[in-house]
């Protein structure tokens, strides 16, 4: 999957295309029939060998129709198998069940690829905090110079944001979704029992390593704390970008991107060297809140046993959010990764500022000579941001 006009996009992979979502629904079928054979109400069949490449295009062209793509594919499954099998496909669902169902195996995908991610990012800030846990430089407030810092404290600061990204992710769940037709898994309690009903829940949620869940066809929090996580990624990159962008002004010049071939070039000015990086981190953390906020307001707004539009919404706004956010971590993975930073023009910054003016008022206050330096307890801070850090990265979080 490409996208000409969001550069980067290759980096997501197959990760929640038409592709790899199509094949989620034909494992959510799949799996229902399996258990219904199971429970000896449905003959078994396998689903999987009857999706053909063209499918996707076709079943997109016409899920206009039935407005999603479930009902074309259901039809389409139910005439390529025999009449004994063809009967007992998605009997028991509903087109929800199988989308919501679908997307929670999409969107776990791109989590996995994201905490990989994160833990690798995790490991690189650590140590770039400790290795300039004393490198010396201007702490900036306001756009001003305020008082003197280390490059560790800073680095330290990245590196809780992306930690407390990390737990996010770690916190989520990925419920399966069948509750037929109006929630309340009537057909399948009509075929066989309310019991039996929630025995075929629970075995096709192990089939799909997903979470046993009531129904949750108009309670769309799966889906709401998926877009919070997914933006608490990009918060904490773009936290990152932004720093790294204001020190790879050449007037500050503190930072500098890691170095690659035609990376960060002018189509006119062939002295520059842009921050592309950073920039395109930026734009994801720009454009992800107002996806989350679309998802937000889709739950809201939905009503009766299953919504009309409101879910429909939801569908490419979780897929762009998630692709775009595992774009964006792959791109801040490797910026953090190859980071070059300029310690003697952080001294020379700093030397030339004059950011002592509080310390010279604290002294005065405290009827004592200035201390030789003013970096306060940055050691204990920096101590406390690795300590955090170490304990996921050894497994204890």
């Amino acid at each position: 999957m490409t996208n000409l006009l969001w550069p980067g996009d290759h980096r997501a992979g197959e990760l929640m295309t038409d592709q790899a979502l199509l094949a989620s629904m034909v494992a959510v079928e799949s799996a229902w029939l399996a258990t219904l054979a199971a429970h000896g109400l449905a003959p078994p069949a396998d689903l999987g060998q009857l999706i053909q490449p063209r499918d996707r295009e076709i079943l997109a062209a016409g899920a206009e129709d039935g407005g999603n793509p479930v009902i074309g594919l259901v039809s389409l499954l139910r005439e390529r198998t025999t009449p004994e099998v063809s009967r007992w496909i998605h009997r028991g669902l509903t087109s929800q069940d199988v989308l919501d169902t679908s997307l929670m195996l999409g969107a776990r995908a791109a989590v996995d690829t994201l905490t990989t991610q994160l833990s690798e990012q995790i490991s690189t800030l650590s140590d770039l905090a400790a290795t300039h846990r004393t490198t010396p430089m201007v702490a900036r407030t306001m756009t001003q110079h305020a008082v003197p810092t280390t490059f560790g404290a800073k680095v330290a600061g990245w590196l809780n944001g992306v930690v407390d990204a990390y737990h996010q992710l770690r916190a989520l769940r990925y419920p399966i979704q069948i509750g037929g037709a109006g929630g309340t898994l009537a057909a399948t309690t009509e075929l066989a029992s309310s019991e039996v009903s929630i025995q075929l829940v629970h075995a096709t949620a192990d089939a799909l390593n997903l979470e046993v869940s009531a129904p949750w066809h108009t309670t769309r929090a799966p889906v709401t704390a998926l877009a919070d996580a997914l933006v608490g990624c990009t918060d904490a990159w773009g936290h990152i970008a932004s720093d790294i962008v204001t020190l790879a002004r050449p007037e500050i010049a503190e930072l500098s991107e890691p170095a690659a071939a035609n990376r960060g070039g002018s189509s006119s000015m062939p002295h520059k060297r842009n921050p592309v990086l950073s920039i395109l981190i930026r734009r994801a953390t720009l454009a992800a809140p107002p996806l989350a906020a679309t998802l937000h307001t889709a739950a809201a707004l939905a009503h009766d046993e299953r919504p009309d539009g409101t879910w429909h919404a939801e569908w490419d706004t979780l897929r762009t959010l998630a692709r775009r956010t595992v774009v964006a971590g792959s791109q801040c993975t490797e910026l953090v990764s190859g980071l070059e930073v300029h310690a003697d023009r952080m001294a020379e910054n700093l030397d030339g500022a004059d950011v002592f003016s509080e310390q010279r008022d604290i002294a005065q206050l405290a009827g004592k000579a200035a201390s030789p330096a003013y970096f306060g307890s940055v050691e204990r801070i920096i101590d406390d941001s690795l300590d955090q850090a170490r304990r996921i990265l050894e497994g204890h979080q």
